[in-house]
């Protein structure tokens, strides 16, 4: 069987497949055409031992959990983004740097210092890492934490104000 006709035997059930865990129909046509293309390039590699459409499966299911990551990823970013500026709105009203700085100094550890080590010493997450014995990853977390407490505490408070 040659590419073509595998394409044209398993595409509708992959593209069903991904359409049910996207719930999408432009999502599930586009991954499932990266898998068809990524099955494509890897044919040589596929050995027959074992059913092709379940090695297409595995492809399509691959492609979309590494889609869907991608996508988390960026959407917590553009998030994560959106508190990051409405800290810096808060720090540049002097009122409210001040609420911020009160509430930074009654923060547990290690939040306050690695937030700290962030914001005001702009410390990249490596090196923030590096000083507590953890990783990159490890201080990102930590500062996005610290960022959210800080964030809900602003937040709280100006409603109290309004």
């Amino acid at each position: 069987m040659d590419f073509e006709e595998i394409y044209q035997a398993y595409f509708k059930e992959i593209y069903l497949f991904i359409k049910s865990l996207s719930h999408d129909e432009g999502i599930a046509e586009e991954i499932t055409q990266e898998a068809f293309f990524k099955a494509l390039r890897a044919i040589e590699k596929f050995d027959g031992s074992k059913d092709i459409r379940a090695w297409l499966f595995t492809i399509a299911k691959n492609t979309y959990f590494s889609h869907y990551k991608k996508n988390k990823r960026q959407i917590d970013l553009d998030v994560a983004e959106e508190s990051g500026v409405q800290i810096v709105n808060h720090l540049m009203n002097e009122e409210d740097a001040f609420a911020v700085h009160q509430f930074l100094h009654s923060m547990k550890e290690p939040y306050k210092e690695v937030f700290s080590l962030r914001t005001f010493g702009e410390l990249p997450f490596e090196k923030i890492g590096l000083l507590f014995g953890k990783s990159a990853g490890w201080a990102r977390v930590t500062y996005y934490r610290a960022r959210k407490q800080i964030t809900e505490y602003m937040e709280e408070k100006n409603y109290e104000r309004d």
